[in-house]
C-alpha cells in the first residue's frame, strides 16, 4: 500500500499540543489519528475498517491453560490468571480500557486483580491505556528496556513517530525494566520476554506454555514484525542499525518452538477466522504451528523487499 501516515486535519481549528490534558474531547481527536496506522498494524483492508476494528468489541474467551483473549477484534490483548492474580499484555488505545476490563470480568476475573502489565511495543495502539491501567488496578508495568524511554515520554522518543503529536499518549512510569531472555512470574506462571526489535527498538515476544487436556503446549505472542510505511531501513539517523535490528528479529522468530500461534493483532494469526471454529470437542484452531512459520516467512520475505528497493532507490 502507499497510503502516507497523516495526523488528523478534518478540523482546521484543531491543534495538537503536548500539555493538552487527556480529557474525553481530546481522547476522541487523538483516537481519530488511529486511521493513520492503517494496514500493516492491523492487517484491515481499509484505513476506516482499521480504526473500527481497533475499539470494535471482541467476545472473550478461553484459549487454552490460563489464557485467556480479552481484546478487541484488531488489537489483541491476553489474560494470563494465577492463584496470585492476573497478567495483563498490552494496554491499547485509552478508550479500549474499558472494553479490556468488561471482557475480563465477563470471564468470571476480576480487573483489579491484574497484578502485572506488560506490552508487545511502545506504540499507541498497543500502550496508551497503560497510564489508565496502572492507576485503577496498580498494576506493576514492565518494559522491555530499549522501548523504556519511549513509553514514559508518552511516544516523544519515538524514532519514527516522536515527532508528530498524533501518536503521543499520557507518559506512564515503568515499574521493572527487562531485558532480553528475563523471565516474568506471578503464582506459577512464567513467560519469557524476547528482544524481537525493528518495528520498535524494544518490541517484545512473549512466549510461555500453557496445558490443556493433560499436552503442554508452547505459546508465542509476537510483538510486530511489520516495516511500517515511511520507515527508513537504510540511512536511518535515528535508528541506524534498525536493518540489523530486524535480522535478529527473524533469527529469534525462527528460533521459537511454537504450538499455539498469537500476536499483538489479530489478523496476524487469523482471529476472526479461527474464532468460529472454537467448538466443544474440536481441535483448537489456534494450535497452528504450520501458521506461525508462514506468517514469519512472508515477514522476512516483505522486509527483503523493501530493503532491497530501498537500497536500489539510495544509489
Amino acid at each position: 500500500m502507499s497510503t502516507q501516515f497523516i495526523a488528523n486535519r478534518s478540523n482546521p481549528d484543531i491543534r495538537f499540543r503536548d500539555d493538552l490534558p487527556y480529557t474525553a474531547p481530546v481522547r476522541k481527536i487523538l483516537q481519530s489519528v488511529s486511521c493513520a496506522l492503517i494496514l500493516v498494524l492491523g492487517g484491515s483492508s481499509s484505513v476506516a475498517q482499521a480504526d473500527s476494528d481497533w475499539t470494535e468489541p471482541f467476545p472473550a474467551f478461553h484459549i487454552a491453560g490460563n489464557l485467556y483473549y480479552v481484546g478487541s477484534k484488531g488489537l489483541a490483548n491476553y489474560l494470563i490468571t494465577t492463584p496470585q492474580g492476573n497478567i495483563l499484555i498490552n494496554s491499547d488505545l485509552e478508550a479500549n480500557v474499558p472494553l479490556i476490563e468488561a471482557s475480563i470480568e465477563k470471564l468470571g476475573f476480576k480487573f483489579k486483580e491484574t497484578k502485572i502489565l506488560l506490552i508487545s511495543h511502545a506504540h499507541w495502539d498497543h500502550d496508551a491505556g497503560s497510564a489508565k491501567i496502572k492507576q485503577m488496578t496498580g498494576a506493576s508495568y514492565m518494559v522491555m528496556d530499549a522501548d523504556v524511554p519511549v513509553v514514559e515520554s508518552g511516544g516523544k522518543l519515538d524514532f519514527q513517530y516522536g515527532g508528530n503529536p498524533g501518536f503521543l499518549y499520557p507518559p506512564t512510569k515503568v515499574d521493572r525494566v527487562l531485558h532480553d531472555g528475563d523471565e516474568v512470574r506471578l503464582g506459577g506462571a512464567v513467560l519469557v520476554a524476547h528482544l524481537t526489535p525493528g518495528h520498535t527498538k524494544g518490541c517484545t515476544t512473549w512466549t510461555m506454555k500453557v496445558t490443556e487436556g493433560g499436552r503442554t503446549y508452547d505459546v508465542v505472542i509476537i510483538g510486530s514484525p511489520n516495516v511500517n510505511p515511511g520507515y527508513k531501513l537504510i540511512h536511518n539517523d535515528n535508528y541506524p542499525q534498525i536493518a540489523n535490528d530486524y535480522e535478529r528479529m527473524w533469527s529469534v522468530l525462527k528460533s521459537l518452538p511454537c504450538d499455539i500461534f498469537l500476536g499483538a493483532h489479530g489478523g496476524y494469526f487469523g482471529l476472526e477466522e479461527k474464532y468460529p471454529l472454537m467448538k466443544e470437542g474440536s481441535a483448537n484452531p489456534f494450535i497452528d504451528p504450520s501458521g506461525y512459520k508462514k506468517f514469519v516467512a512472508q515477514k522476512e520475505q516483505d522486509f527483503r523487499t523493501e530493503l532491497t528497493k530501498q537500497r536500489l532507490a539510495s544509489r
